[in-house]
């Protein structure tokens, strides 16, 4: 009789545990996408989606060298009761490669059979944002103008991404696109900035400018992501000790790389947590290695030729630094916005609505100025 009473006992256990991260999702804007959600619909066709195409890379030869064609190519599977078109499947399968990111623990990610999950925030974007149910990646919808951006781009993206290994930009991992005959969505898969999650508290989005820069904390609305800004972040500041110059230097060369692409409205995603004892003490060891003990001196000189950094031994390590005393997660999004005639209109617009005051509707020039000048006044 014992065992089945433990049996019982176990069974119980995981339940209520389950019960509870399902509580958790909830209060932290996260809604799991079962059989009766409105887009349970979109993300199974996402999934078997992505799983084909998964397959077939990872039953076509790795593509170390990249050619012209690898950034224009386009695949479409067709499945049951719908279409996937994949773009440029070579050249973000060379990325996953370069984050460590195995083709079969990524496709055990984005096509589990547990539920993608919705995530809720006070973002005022149209689109829908989905996470997987280990919420390592996002799935992030777009518009046709969007993604031909990015493949447009993609190019001078790797370029940076290869020359900076350690840059703040987020990583896209693979575009696609979903027709049916309800259906036409683009979509991005995305590595999360804030990942793993489960002592963070507090977000920001950080534009580097004040007006609507600010986000009540206590709306009442208890099923929705704060994500709080520029504003909330006043009398705060960025600890980071050693990393400090690292920091701002990488930001100043990854917005100027933007201001190139004519880009504005970027901003950069922060979160902290504590570190625990035994994480600090793990630091300073770390810290304490000599990196020319293990590198020759042409090694060290391409190191530092490339902005590279020690990375803490971590998933998601371009994304992670560690201060003294507290972990930061940063990753600098949304990099889609072109300064272009409607904006600049905008921009002309606020200049007489909001005279003397900062917005973010400014010249890529200036936007990248002052974004860089807000990290470097808020770091240390």
């Amino acid at each position: 009789m014992a065992p089945k009473k433990s049996t019982r006992t176990s069974g119980a256990t995981s339940q209520r545990t389950w019960l509870h991260l399902r509580q958790q999702w909830g209060m932290m804007g996260m809604f799991e996408i079962t059989p009766e959600h409105e887009f349970y619909h979109l993300t199974s066709m996402m999934k078997d989606g992505i799983h084909a195409s998964i397959q077939a890379t990872m039953d076509t030869p790795v593509q170390d060298t990249l050619s012209p064609e690898h950034f224009k190519e386009e695949e479409t599977e067709a499945h049951e009761g719908f279409v996937m078109q994949t773009f440029a499947a070579p050249v973000f399968a060379k990325l996953r490669r370069s984050l460590d990111i195995k083709e079969e623990e990524y496709m055990n990610c984005l096509c589990s059979d547990g539920c993608y999950l919705q995530f809720v925030s006070n973002s005022k974007s149209k689109a829908n944002f989905f996470v997987t149910n280990n919420k390592r990646f996002f799935l992030k919808t777009q518009s046709r103008r969007e993604v031909r951006f990015l493949l447009s781009n993609l190019h001078a993206y790797m370029d940076h991404l290869e020359k900076y290994p350690h840059s703040l930009l987020v990583r896209f991992l693979g575009v696609h696109r979903i027709i049916s005959n309800q259906i036409k969505k683009y979509f991005i898969v995305m590595q999360s900035v804030f990942y793993p999650d489960e002592r963070i508290n507090i977000r920001y989005d950080i534009k580097g400018c004040e007006v609507g820069r600010w986000t009540d904390p206590d709306t009442g609305e208890k099923h929705r992501i704060k994500v709080l800004k520029d504003n909330n972040f006043r009398g705060q500041c960025i600890s980071l000790g050693q990393d400090k110059s690292w920091f701002a230097s990488q930001v100043k060369l990854d917005a100027a790389f933007l201001r190139e692409l004519n880009v504005l409205d970027y901003s950069l995603l922060l979160a902290h947590q504590p570190l625990h004892k035994e994480e600090i003490e793990r630091k300073h060891t770390l810290a304490n290695l000599v990196i020319r003990t293990t590198k020759t001196d042409l090694e060290l000189q391409e190191f530092h030729k490339q902005h590279r950094r020690l990375l803490p031994d971590f998933k998601n390590a371009v994304h992670v630094i560690d201060g003294p005393d507290r972990r930061y997660f940063v990753g600098i999004i949304d990099i889609f916005t072109m300064y272009g005639w409607k904006k600049r209109l905008e921009s002309l617009s606020k200049s007489l609505r909001y005279p003397g005051r900062s917005f973010s509707t400014v010249s890529p020039t200036k936007y990248s100025h002052r974004f860089c000048q807000w990290i470097q006044g808020h770091t240390q």
